[in-house]
């Protein structure tokens, strides 16, 4: 019987699931702040919170991105200003 973690020559590979836990769904993010998935969402717009990566309608977020943000403290991320009209 064979390893299924590594290939016929001998050489090891990574496990699909640990390829798949590096990227996280924004449920999985929210769990991990203890927020709503609809708050990870206008964290993520406005710039408080890292980035997501999109693929395709994908969205997910680095697993270390998240962690070192949530370890820091959560700081925002970026300065977003809104274009406003001077009245």
């Amino acid at each position: 019987m064979t390893d299924p973690s590594t290939t016929a020559g001998g050489e090891r590979v990574a496990a699909p699931e640990r390829a798949l836990a590096e990227l996280l769904d924004v449920k999985t993010v929210a769990d991990l702040c203890d927020a709503s998935t609809r708050h990870i969402y206008r964290l993520a717009d406005a710039g408080k919170m890292p980035a997501p990566i999109r693929l395709g309608s994908l969205v997910r977020w680095s697993r270390r991105s998240i962690s070192d943000w949530i370890a820091a403290g959560c700081p925002a991320v970026r300065n977003v200003t809104a274009n406003r009209r001077a009245v």
